[in-house]
């Protein structure tokens, strides 16, 4: 359920599930307290894991493009400062990834 409400409000429920996926997480939730078949589990770990990848997937690019602005422009400062090696943080991927977590989580 707290898989299906993030994906529901991050809006890839409808996008990145199929009409039959989202059925068979619909109706697990209504009609089954504990799943006991193996061929449900195996579907069902199938789409929560379709899902996540599909979160993980915007938090990282959000993450680079915020982080991409923020590199660009700390290294506008840091050169006007007399930085020599700033110009390169604008390339720096591991860089732009950080600055970019950690303004998402912020």
């Amino acid at each position: 359920m707290k898989v299906k409400s993030k994906a529901v409000k991050s809006r890839l429920w409808y996008e990145a599930l199929s009409r039959a996926e989202r059925a068979i997480i619909d109706l697990t939730i209504k009609c089954v307290e504990k799943v006991r078949s193996p061929i449900l589990a195996k579907a069902i770990t199938k789409i929560l894991g379709k899902i996540m990848k599909t979160l993980e997937k915007g938090f990282r690019e959000k993450a680079q493009e915020i982080g991409r602005d923020l590199a660009q422009r700390l290294s506008k400062v840091a050169e006007k400062w007399g930085n020599r090696r700033a110009p390169n943080w604008k390339s720096d991927k591991k860089f732009i990834e950080f600055l970019g977590v950690t303004a998402l989580n912020t």
